[in-house]
């Protein structure tokens, strides 16, 4: 099929830096929306994609599932949306549409699900690439509508960062009178914060260092609970009905267990890899508590988040940056030195 050339921001291999380069995407079919894309959030994934650390990366990459645009043609299919539209695309861009996950709104527990970079465009018969590009090619039915008036760089993290806190916080049913606890403070914790909070739960900061005390806070957080002291944590004990764990690195779930309340929910969103030190069941028997794993969230679902956070005027906390300082955000990004998320303005890859 036909095919347009956009410049992109992508890698070579796991060991080089992130450069630009140019890549074919597909001329508008029946049911797709073009964008231009205008802001990018950079996510954990996109490093670890870039670099391989999956062991499933094809070459080359180009990274972003967090994007936001605007329209600039449509498909004669099209119903949704218009070109001039403020839309948005998280991680996903196809899948089967036919099985029970897809049938139910959950495209992301889809077995065929196409992710928005290191996927596989059927049409192209080659990997999809992300939104560290001028522009992108999506299947309507995977486009969302921003609501007007939001900060749109803010925005963008709210596809990825925010869906993947809004989805357990609306499975497990979060509303005023929850008891909400967030283990870390970064790209996802601070968005479980601020979205915990405008549910109207009890929200606590579960945080390693007392330095960050005032900006939970200033977040959505009634407490902070210090993990590091032994004293607080039995404190904590037993009072949370819901924890949502964005940590992304491997650690101790124990210490959080012992702080759900009967039938609590502990649901991992930030890790993904083996537990070590193994889950004592114990206080789980004892108690019906749960551990649980979340995987961002549906069509619908995120449609729904961007409208609360609409209503809500929720954003992500941001800093814009420039698509050539894009290695140096990596670098950055794994020491945590980011609040709370690095999001590329793309017209400096048109200039």
């Amino acid at each position: 099929m036909d095919t347009i050339a956009v410049k992109a921001f992508g890698t070579q291999s796991a060991e080089a830096n992130l450069e630009q380069m140019q890549i074919d995407r597909r001329t508008v079919l029946e049911k797709d929306v073009e964008i231009d894309i205008m802001y990018c959030g950079v996510c954990h994934s996109d490093l670890h994609f870039a670099r391989n650390d999956w062991g499933m990366t094809q070459y080359p990459v180009v990274p972003g599932h967090e994007i936001v645009g605007k329209v600039t043609q449509v498909g004669s299919g099209v119903t949704k949306h218009q070109v001039g539209d403020i839309v948005a695309v998280g991680c996903l861009v196809d899948s089967c549409r036919s099985c029970n996950s897809c049938q139910n709104d959950e495209e992301q527990y889809c077995p065929e699900w196409v992710g928005t970079y290191g996927g596989f465009d059927k049409h192209l018969n080659s990997p999809t690439h992300g939104g560290y590009s001028e522009k992108i090619v999506v299947d309507e039915g995977f486009v969302l509508r921003v609501p007007k008036g939001l900060d749109l760089a803010g925005i963008a993290p709210v596809l990825c960062a925010g869906i993947t806190t809004w989805s357990p916080l609306r499975h497990w049913k979060v509303s005023k009178g929850s008891k909400v606890a967030v283990v870390g403070l970064g790209g996802l914790g601070h968005m479980a914060l601020k979205l915990a909070s405008a549910l109207g739960a009890e929200v606590t900061l579960f945080s390693r260092s007392t330095n960050k005390m005032d900006d939970a806070k200033a977040l959505g957080a009634d407490h902070v609970v210090i993990s590091t002291d032994d004293a607080q944590m039995q404190k904590a004990a037993g009072q949370f009905d819901l924890i949502i764990d964005t940590v992304p690195y491997e650690h101790d779930l124990n210490p959080y267990v012992a702080t759900l309340a009967t039938n609590g929910t502990l649901v991992v969103v930030g890790y993904l890899g083996p537990l070590d030190p193994m889950l004592v069941t114990v206080p789980m028997i004892m108690g019906r508590k749960s551990v649980a794993g979340s995987l961002i969230g549906g069509i619908a679902e995120t449609q729904e988040l961007l409208d609360f956070c609409g209503k809500h005027n929720i954003t992500s906390d941001v800093e814009v940056i420039n698509i050539q300082e894009i290695n140096t955000a990596y670098e950055r990004m794994l020491k945590s030195d980011v609040k709370y998320r690095f999001v590329i303005d793309m017209k400096s890859l048109k200039d």
